[in-house]
């Protein structure tokens, strides 16, 4: 039912922004080559969901076929809306003339060509857009740098710089030289401590085993800092029974200790300089709504005073708001993931930034600031569903610490 109502919709949409193409041109080629591309690109996304695939999370070829879909969509929508004004236009007009004009015969007035040129035009724009996002915009690697100042930062820390990354998705890889080319930066940054924020695969634990190695190679001086995110519990595949699913958890944070990862369950690290230290806590994912809830921000930090300088992980942003801003514990820094930025955004520094995941996430990228603690939420270093990203780049994140008095 539920493909047979998108079906409908789709071929509304499409007979409707086919409207502006043929007001264009008369040209037959043109007309046929539109709606056998718009079969082919409907017919394979419900074929390649018929085809049986490992977990609900929409990955590999699935998901290219969903992005093809969304690139031809995107602009018939636009279609649709300028087709629809003109018609409403053309409507009143014709109703106009049907009641004030000397006129006997009641006729609609023809579509414009330069409005279906200029609809056409619009059009081109998230069509290439979402093309591009998905050939070149998905390894777009950026480094965002940041510097941030705390009054309780151990003087032995002042200049401390950590590296994050979250959201690696390794399920939806294809293409390891642009992988290797990220692993490399991240290693480039030389940061005192690299931490990993959740999601590194999308349905199972064995998405990650070609790229284990690579994602191995990652190091620093004080070492690799992880926690687990969502997709990494395995909740999206119909496991057989309990055991597997269970077996699948293990295997995955096998494999983090295998790639010398530290993977932090409800429970934190100490960090020495000296006689200073700052602490690392880790939590299981905790989201709002119906993400799973294993986070626990009281074990993670037994035996923590207010006074320790911590460093938190967490890779749900939602649980900075619900549990850890106004946490008495004072937690100063809290970094995190899960958002993506939504893949698809518009980012001008000091001029705009917006993206439709706003509206689910009040956190949802960059650094956000409130009761004097702060959280950093990374844009992600991989993609899932759509198979690229536009406006919203996979990111790096270099911060480094401050002492407000040094």
């Amino acid at each position: 039912m539920r493909w047979l109502i998108f079906i409908v919709i789709y071929i509304l949409i499409d007979i409707y922004a086919f409207q502006a193409l043929k007001t264009i041109t008369p040209n037959k080629i043109w007309h046929y080559s539109y709606l056998i591309l718009s079969l082919l690109v409907v017919g394979n996304l419900i074929f390649q969901n018929i085809v049986p695939q490992e977990g609900s999370v929409v990955s590999g070829n699935r998901s290219y076929a969903f992005g093809l879909m969304l690139a031809l969509l995107a602009p018939k929508l636009i279609l649709v809306i300028f087709m629809f004004g003109e018609d409403i236009i053309r409507f009143f007009v014709a109703t106009y003339y049907r009641f004030f004009s000397t006129e006997t015969s009641f006729t609609i007035p023809s579509r414009r060509k330069f409005i279906s040129q200029v609809a056409l035009g619009i059009a081109a724009i998230p069509f290439a857009s979402l093309l591009y996002g998905m050939i070149q915009g998905k390894y777009n690697f950026r480094v965002l740098k940041y510097e941030l100042s705390f009054d309780d930062l151990p003087e032995a820390f002042n200049g401390y710089q950590i590296t994050q990354i979250s959201d690696i998705h390794s399920g939806s890889f294809d293409n390891f030289e642009k992988i290797k080319y990220a692993v490399n930066l991240i290693n480039e940054q030389q940061s005192d401590a690299i931490f990993f924020t959740g999601d590194m695969v999308n349905n199972k634990a064995s998405e990650m085993d070609p790229w284990k190695a690579l994602f191995g190679s990652l190091k620093a001086k004080d070492g690799v800092f992880s926690i687990l995110g969502n997709h990494d519990y395995g909740d999206y595949v119909d496991w057989a029974n309990g055991k597997e699913k269970a077996e699948n958890l293990l295997n995955l944070k096998n494999i983090q200790k295998e790639m010398g990862y530290d993977l932090l369950l409800n429970e934190h690290r100490s960090i020495q300089r000296g006689k200073d230290s700052i602490k690392i806590v880790g939590v299981e994912n905790w989201g709002a709504g119906g993400f799973v809830k294993h986070g626990d921000i009281e074990k993670a930090s037994e035996g923590l005073s207010e006074r320790d300088f911590k460093i938190l992980l967490s890779h749900d942003p939602s649980y900075w708001q619900q549990n850890i801003k106004s946490n008495p514990k004072n937690f100063q820094l809290t970094l995190s993931g899960h958002t993506h930025g939504m893949q698809f955004g518009i980012e001008i520094p000091g001029v705009i930034k917006w993206s439709p995941v706003q509206y689910r996430y009040k956190n949802w990228a960059g650094i956000y600031e409130e009761l004097g603690r702060r959280i950093n939420v990374n844009r992600g270093f991989g993609y899932l569903g759509y198979p690229g990203r536009v406006g919203i780049w996979p990111e790096i994140t270099v911060i480094t610490l401050k002492a407000k008095d040094a």
